[in-house]
């Protein structure tokens, strides 16, 4: 990995690369998982902008949740998600503060840090969407309540996610079989 803070062809590269991964959950709907409460779904949209965070630093995170949040905020159709102070400003953050945590603990352990980043970064998208969603008035804070075991349920699909795919991805960069992460 290099620097967290140069933009190289690689980072550029993978930055549009996510970025299309995140587009393509959207426009196909496979990002978002039908659950019945008040959101009407859960999402993965944020998780390419948690790889993009802890594989390739802040920079390519907040790109790659920029554009996540861009696509939200354009292909909006209720009101809430047509404000870009809920639909794009909370999603700027999601790769960089995935990246922090993770860089925190990944000389500790690798796995624990990849959780730990995927959980924060989960959790930067789900309390910063509510959380300007409340202070926009859009949703009463009572309303947030019931969003609570979705939420849940994205910490954890993101963290089992993050793992598997940058598990895999230092395998493939290593080059062997038998790579740990």
């Amino acid at each position: 990995m290099q620097s967290s803070g140069a933009l190289s062809v690689r980072r550029i590269v993978i930055t549009g690369i996510l970025a299309a991964i995140a587009i393509l959950l959207g426009v196909t709907r496979i990002g978002f998982i039908p659950v019945p409460n008040l959101s009407g779904n859960a999402t993965i949209m944020h998780v390419p902008a948690i790889i993009g965070g802890v594989m390739e630093g802040p920079i390519v995170g907040l790109l790659v949740g920029a554009i996540f949040g861009l696509f939200s905020w354009l292909q909006a159709t209720i009101p809430l998600f047509k404000d870009p102070l809920v639909a794009v400003l909370p999603r700027l953050f999601i790769g960089v503060t995935a990246y922090y945590s993770y860089a925190a603990l990944k000389n500790n352990n690798e796995y624990l840090a990849l959780v730990v980043g995927a959980v924060i970064g989960t959790l930067t998208n789900t309390v910063g969407v509510l959380g300007m969603a409340v202070i926009r008035g859009y949703l009463p804070l009572e309303a947030v309540v019931p969003i609570i075991p979705q939420a849940i349920a994205e910490l954890i699909i993101a963290a089992i996610i993050t793992v598997a795919v940058v598990a895999a991805w230092k395998r493939i960069e290593g080059g062997r079989e038998g790579s740990t992460v």
